[in-house]
């Protein structure tokens, strides 16, 4: 068989101004570079989704499949395999430490629930062979619980109890796969967890419904032994008109009426941060403030359309500020930067692939050693700590103080403060330069 990228050689860093027609070259990532103690292929964990590289077909809303693959339909074992091996072919020649799965992705679907896990196991033991064999470590597994039509009105959150049960006994062969594997995080993604109408919608049932599930996850994630951190990642809406992991405030609010603020952390994905309306930042601000910081999805979307395109990245500036917040959070322990990130449908060729990935890596190691450089400097947290500095001899917040204490201090020094500069373009052009 010959690999469906057989032309093509491992990538190489290669920081040179020569022409570089085919992209296929690092010039900003280094994986053996040390920045502040640590190489940057330890800093960053990038991790190579199978979803998109491997079961998109280029299709969109709007139009059918453009990508012809040698493994498609992929729906036998054979093809599953012949899948695998490529995926894996891949991952050498990109170098990446981590890959991340849905099961869906890895096994076809079988003609009952047993089968369906039978070849999840079984693909299993395929690629933990080729992982064995110097391939990259598994980031994380979860399940495909939005694609079927049983899942059409949710997963936990059905109306059906059956579908309940199918989803704990999905998530469960997948949890087993995920520990058996290695993998360092287990990933939860409410695709169909909200409602379309609340006309036929009981909230609070199904966030009951979707609760318990969750606590059953943690629970059986202690049972087993998993070391790995349970996470959960939002998005506001698409497929659903609503969902109820929202963005991540919205996740923390979820948990502490759960009880699960200890136990649950957030992979954050920049496009769903945007079709939340936030900045990427922000969301992994929140993430880090609210103590449910664990891992990132690295695509964005195109700001002229209004869904979720899971594009490459390709901003720098942006990839400083979100690294900056990752830094600041004390950078990845069991999470990474994986690239849920697809090819547009006109790029069609296996060479496209490789290119993607190639500049996206190259865009997040620019920013991360920005962002390194910015928090090492000091040239954010400086201006910052100076804007909040009165606060440090201030005892408004102290425990006891009541607010007419805090008047009564008010009018005693007849007090008139004055506004103050927040030089918020003098900041911009220092991020700037820093990229």
């Amino acid at each position: 068989m010959t690999s469906y990228f057989a032309d093509i050689s491992p990538v190489s860093y290669a920081p040179t101004d020569a022409p570089d027609a085919d992209g296929l070259s690092f010039r900003h990532y280094d994986p053996s570079e040390v920045v502040g103690g640590k190489s940057m292929q330890d800093h960053l964990r990038f991790a190579v989704c199978y979803w998109h590289n491997f079961v998109g077909d280029g299709s969109d809303p709007f139009g059918g499949q453009t990508f012809d693959r040698p493994w498609f339909p992929a729906d036998t074992m054979d093809l599953a395999k012949r899948k695998a091996d490529d995926a894996f072919e891949m991952f050498r020649i990109l170098g990446v430490p981590f890959w991340c799965f849905h099961d869906h992705d890895i096994r076809p679907e079988g003609a009952s629930l047993r089968e369906s896990h039978d070849r999840l196991n079984e693909m299993a033991d395929y690629v933990g062979e080729k992982m064995e064999n110097g391939g990259p470590k598994l980031l994380w597994g979860t399940a495909n619980m939005f694609s079927n039509p049983r899942y059409m009105s949710g997963a936990a959150t059905n109306p059906n109890p059956d579908v309940f049960a199918y989803c704990a006994s999905t998530v469960k062969s997948c949890m087993d796969v995920t520990h058996r594997l290695g993998g360092e995080n287990y990933v939860l993604w409410g695709g169909r967890e909200g409602y379309e109408t609340l006309l036929n919608t009981d909230l609070n049932r199904e966030q009951q419904q979707a609760g318990r599930f969750l606590q059953m996850v943690v629970d059986y994630k202690h049972k087993i032994g998993f070391k790995g951190a349970i996470l959960i990642e939002p998005k506001p809406q698409e497929p659903m008109k609503h969902q109820y992991d929202y963005d991540v405030a919205t996740v923390y609010g979820f948990l502490k009426r759960f009880g699960l603020e200890d136990e649950v952390q957030v992979n954050v994905e920049q496009g769903h941060a945007i079709l939340a309306g936030h900045s990427f930042e922000h969301e992994l601000a929140m993430a880090r403030t609210l103590g449910l910081f664990g891992s990132i999805d690295m695509n964005r979307n195109d700001y002229q359309s209004g869904w979720d395109t899971d594009q490459f990245p390709n901003n720098a500036p942006e990839a400083a500020l979100a690294y900056y917040e990752v830094l600041k959070a004390g950078g990845f322990t069991k999470g990474g930067t994986n690239f849920d990130a697809k090819l547009r449908r006109q790029s069609l060729d296996p060479i496209d692939l490789i290119a993607s990935h190639v500049g996206g890596m190259d865009v997040c190691a620019r920013g991360f050693k920005a962002a390194h450089a910015m928090l090492a400097d000091g040239a954010l947290e400086g201006p910052r700590d100076a804007r909040y500095a009165s606060w440090n001899s201030a005892d408004h917040l102290t425990t006891g103080k009541t607010l007419e204490d805090v008047a009564a201090f008010a009018e005693k020094h007849n007090l008139d403060p004055q506004p103050t500069s927040g030089r918020q373009e003098i900041l911009e052009n220092i991020v700037n330069r820093y990229v």
